[in-house]
């Protein structure tokens, strides 16, 4: 088989990266190991947030009486709530597929090794199909990282995929480490009726963000009866049953959590088993992640890299616009990553997102920073849905007043980033979001509130 791209992992990245080549009339291969949407939409983001607004809508209805509405009897459906799951990850692989079999890309479901730069083999259930391409991209992803002594056994030690595919929630779960992922299991299955604890070796809840941010977070999970650990870490396990017995150095000594489930989420590796590059001469950091130019080449010409397998930050649409990237390239257009900003966004309760520079970043980076700030339970929006926690930070340049930053928690907030990244990415000021017209009762008002103040004239707020 012949091919001008050969792209190794359909997920966010590499589905992608094969749609647009094959829009550009490259004739495009695409080898995926398992299924098409990658970890991200079978493993990741889509079941993981599909099962988090079901877990979001119990909870609401729980709290349902304070407007008014009572209820009896509510329980939780697993088996109902597992297939509702299924029914959307089939709906969007498949759409994956049509889309790129519309577009004449070719799907190969396989195990892919590279022989050259211009050589790709996979190993599929009917034999061996050799490749022979003028360009590979590489878009493998990466894998859960494991401990020692906290190896998954799937029963009691699971890893994120295993925690997606539970048909109950643990009456005593405990999370070791305190980052996105595990952030959103602690909420998820908090929400659900575990009794929650998360173990964290810095000394904050999702680290590097916005401490400010990560305080709110960190009440609300103690608040309904969650404990943290900071500054800890899991020394010894033992299994005995159905149950584990942990123990955990903590700053104030050796304590012993009891859990039905061990949850482990402390980082990712990058996915490169059989891609042979060393033999290559790829390029790849300390860490293994590969390194590649703004275009997405690696140290070898005609070979690029996409998406988690890069290295951080491991973002499902941070991938997307890299596959398109290098599309481009390997099509001979000049194309490079170029956009100012990666929105991120956590769906724990209550939800967090950022996009460009925290305070302090933008303090270490030189600027006179202007920080403003809008409380949603001064929004009329945001207590008309009875969720008034939280609050919109809009970091911007003193002089001059251009968004630097923002960070939001609260409700919402993965949906509200969007209009700061691209204030951002357009150069915009404080004062251009200011000036900008937002219908009320709406959530966004928070952002142009924020703004407002940050150019000097609050409103709904007192100026100070």
């Amino acid at each position: 088989m012949e091919a001008d791209v050969t792209v190794i992992g359909g997920g966010p990245g590499g589905y992608v990266c094969a749609i647009r080549a094959a829009q550009l009339g490259l004739k495009t291969v695409v080898v995926e190991a398992d299924r098409l949407g990658g970890e991200c939409l079978n493993y990741g983001c889509i079941p993981s947030k599909s099962l988090i607004t079901v877990s979001k809508l119990y909870d609401r209805v729980k709290e349902a009486e304070k407007f008014g509405l009572r209820t009896s009897g509510l329980s939780v459906d697993f088996a109902q709530m597992q297939k509702w799951k299924g029914e959307v990850i089939s709906k969007l692989v498949s759409g994956v597929e049509a889309l790129l079999k519309g577009y004449k890309a070719t799907i190969l479901i396989g195990e892919a090794e590279i022989i050259d730069k211009n050589r790709v083999v996979v190993s599929t259930q009917s034999g061996r199909q050799e490749i022979t391409t003028k360009a590979i991209v590489i878009a493998t992803g990466t894998r859960p990282a494991q401990l020692p002594g906290l190896e998954f056994d799937g029963k009691l030690v699971i890893g994120s995929k295993d925690g997606l595919e539970l048909n109950e929630a643990p009456k005593r779960l405990l999370i070791v480490g305190g980052g996105a992922i595990g952030l959103e299991f602690a909420s998820m299955y908090q929400r659900l009726g575990s009794a929650v604890t998360v173990v964290e070796i810095m000394d904050q809840l999702l680290p590097g963000s916005d401490p400010d941010v990560v305080r709110l977070v960190h009440r609300k999970l103690e608040g309904r009866g969650g404990k943290v650990y900071l500054k800890s870490k899991v020394v010894a396990v033992r299994k005995q049953g159905g149950t584990a017995t942990v123990e955990v150095e903590t700053p104030e000594g050796r304590v012993t959590v009891e859990a039905e489930k061990v949850l482990v989420s402390v980082g990712r590796k990058p996915t490169t088993s059989k891609l042979n590059l060393d033999k290559l001469g790829v390029k790849t950091d300390q860490k293994g992640f590969i390194v590649t130019d703004e275009k997405m080449q690696t140290s070898v010409p005609g070979v690029y890299a996409i998406g988690d397998v890069r290295g951080p930050p491991l973002l499902a649409h941070k991938a997307s616009k890299e596959g398109v990237v290098a599309a481009e390239c390997a099509k001979g257009l000049p194309s490079a990553a170029d956009w100012k900003v990666v929105p991120d966004a956590v769906f724990c309760d209550p939800e967090v997102a950022s996009a460009g520079l925290t305070e302090a970043k933008a303090v270490e980076a030189g600027y006179r920073v202007n920080r403003s700030r809008f409380q949603f339970a001064a929004l009329g929006r945001a207590l008309s849905t009875g969720e008034p926690e939280g609050f919109v930070k809009v970091i911007s340049n003193a002089d001059g007043g251009l968004v630097l930053g923002a960070q939001i928690v609260g409700p919402e907030a993965s949906n509200l980033i969007s209009e700061v990244a691209l204030a951002i990415e357009m150069g915009a000021t404080v004062e251009d979001i200011a000036l900008t017209v937002h219908p009320h009762p709406t959530l966004p008002e928070a952002i142009m509130e924020a703004s407002e103040s940050a150019a000097g004239r609050p409103i709904h707020q007192l100026k100070v």
